[in-house]
């Protein structure tokens, strides 16, 4: 009990302490000092990188394993069980969808031949256009084609160093998930033992209220990227671009990305349509379904299925996706979404960090109110 209470003693007198530095020196100087606590954290996130994000992948994954983890264990299912069972339905359901699009990818691979036969073509007719109708020559053409294929190697060895990596990341992804739901009382009790006796019911009421916040925004993402997949399977099913099933799911999940992902995911369509057709019909119809997609997510599937649950404005969303890109490649593109998603409810949540969950969100406050203010 001494040893507890001596430890409650410093770490209340460690916090009073750094709030009266904040308190005390001025604002260039308690602006240094987070800047400098951010740059060690980056480094720290990008040194670790090959630990942190199958480690943040398990988190997402045992946030929403939870609650069926919970319900197995109210009927009367040993905790292990419980979350082993959890686990192999999600593990399975992955490889499910891993193992089709794989197919799918195979028989795309196999009329790469006919595609690199036909884009050649078009690059020549395009050489062909360039040359007569702009006046550039072609060498000129060839070094713009060189610079790009230079540009794009980096680019792929990225998407290689990915690949692996989620190769590797499947096989540690179920043993973290069920470490973070076998150990998630031990957690939940380390972040209780963080803060004072007096605080603990307020902490009990932020986590519990996060974690279903979280949950709701997880399941949202989810809900919106199937409609999404299957939105954009049934367009190209129609208009006759071929895989259009793996262009489908390629297409939800780009779509995550905000705006750089729309883009890519009608880029596909065009190619494969480019490549497999005549004329340019068929890339306009991809075009007009694709709009029409992107105004039902934004208007309607994000509003009352993701923002319900958390509103991130476009600029920090767009932000947030390059520097997760930078840091932790696709993985990190991917991650930063969510994990925004989960500072702004946290943020929301605490007094002292509300104004970083405004920043964050899309509310902009009234001329009235910030006179006010």
């Amino acid at each position: 009990m001494g040893f507890s209470y001596r430890i409650s003693w410093w770490g209340s007198n460690l916090k009073e302490l750094f709030y009266s530095m904040l308190r005390k020196y001025p604002f260039y100087m308690k602006a240094t000092f987070i800047m400098l606590g951010m740059v060690i954290l980056v480094f720290i996130l990008s040194i670790l990188r090959d630990i942190l994000v199958p480690l943040s992948f398990a988190l997402l994954l045992s946030i929403l394993l939870n609650p069926l983890a919970g319900l197995l264990e109210k009927w009367q299912f040993p905790r292990v069980l419980a979350i082993t069972i959890s686990i192999l339905l999600a593990m399975v359901l992955i490889l499910g969808v891993t193992y089709f699009l794989f197919l799918e990818v195979r028989s795309f691979s196999s009329e790469l031949p006919v595609f690199k036969e036909k884009f050649q073509e078009l690059l020549i007719k395009l050489q062909h256009w360039a040359r007569h109708d702009i006046g550039i020559a072609t060498k000129k053409q060839n070094e713009y084609l060189n610079a790009a294929e230079d540009g794009l190697k980096p680019v792929l060895a990225t998407a290689m160093g990915s690949v692996m990596g989620a190769i590797a990341m499947f096989f540690l992804l179920p043993v973290y998930t069920f470490l973070f739901l076998f150990y998630k009382k031990l957690i939940l009790a380390f972040l209780y033992q963080l803060f004072e006796k007096a605080e603990e019911k307020e902490i009990s009421v932020v986590l519990t209220q996060t974690k279903g916040a979280i949950q709701s925004y997880m399941y949202g993402l989810l809900l919106e990227a199937m409609i999404v997949a299957t939105l954009n399977t049934c367009a190209l099913m129609i208009l006759g671009v071929q895989y259009a099933v793996l262009l489908g799911i390629l297409g939800a999940l780009l779509n995550i990305l905000p705006f750089i992902g729309g883009i890519l995911a009608v880029l596909f369509p065009i190619l494969i349509a480019t490549a497999t057709k005549d004329g340019f019909q068929t890339q306009l119809w991809i075009m007009v379904a694709y709009i029409i997609i992107q105004f039902i997510d934004n208007h309607f599937l994000v509003p009352y299925i993701v923002a319900s649950k958390v509103k991130i404005n476009a600029l920090v969303s767009i932000v947030v996706v390059l520097l997760g890109g930078s840091l932790w490649g696709i993985s990190g593109m991917f991650l930063s979404i969510p994990f925004i998603g989960v500072l702004k409810i946290i943020f929301d949540r605490l007094p002292e960090l509300k104004p970083w969950g405004m920043l964050i969100g899309m509310e902009v406050p009234t001329k009235r109110r910030f006179k006010s203010r």
